[in-house]
């Protein structure tokens, strides 16, 4: 894929995922990494407003490669940190989806209630709290990702990561999808049934390769 498709491709997801309401206005942000970097939605743009030519080509320091009319978004630090520690890694969603966002608000992860945890590599951890764009929070996000493709981030929103674009923005709206059927059984009054490891684990035999793009 070349430098102008892949900002395109950005440009789709993002605004995708705004028109979904999962990233409204100027909220959440989108990468993926490049030979140098990672190309990421701008800082402060509204993605209806938003065009190709607006995004960011940046180094894994954020710092912007190129002559750029905007400044990458706030949150690169958080983008910077996965490209750098997981190779596996090739395109990060960060929204802020009404109920997973709900959910994190709490503090609260989504436990293992549906074998579409599996997507994400397992029951999905909500990070400790950070001030947003800080690299505390960069940090925080990064070790709850071990060994998983997706994490809340507390009092914030969402982070998932795939091996292509495609692969990250499925996850981003099944992770909203796990957290809606998570906090519709609690309003219920309904204790949700857990899935053992076991039942993960025979799950997961039938699972190899869902949904990665």
């Amino acid at each position: 894929m070349t430098r102008a498709e892949a900002k395109r491709e950005v440009l789709r997801v993002a605004q995708a995922l705004d028109q979904a309401g999962m990233m409204p206005s100027k909220s959440g942000n989108v990468s993926v990494r490049d030979a140098k970097g990672f190309i990421i939605t701008p800082a402060g743009l509204p993605y209806a407003r938003t065009t190709a030519a607006d995004l960011v080509t940046t180094g894994l320091d954020g710092s912007p490669l190129g002559r750029a009319k905007h400044r990458p978004s706030s949150e690169w630090r958080l983008h910077a940190a996965i490209y750098a520690a997981r190779t596996d890694v090739a395109a990060v969603v960060h929204t802020h989806s009404p109920r997973a966002t709900a959910l994190s608000c709490a503090r609260k992860g989504i436990p293992p209630l549906h074998y579409m945890v599996l997507l994400a590599g397992g029951p999905i951890a909500c990070a400790e709290h950070a001030t947003a764009g800080t690299q505390s929070l960069a940090e925080n996000a990064l070790r709850a990702l071990t060994a998983r493709r997706a994490v809340l981030l507390a009092n914030h929103g969402v982070v998932a990561v795939g091996t292509t674009l495609a692969a990250a923005h499925a996850l981003a709206l099944e992770v909203e999808n796990l957290a809606g059927q998570y906090l519709d059984l609690l309003a219920a009054g309904l204790k949700p049934v857990l899935l053992t490891d076991a039942q993960l684990a025979e799950a997961a035999k039938h699972f190899a390769g869902y949904g990665r793009g």
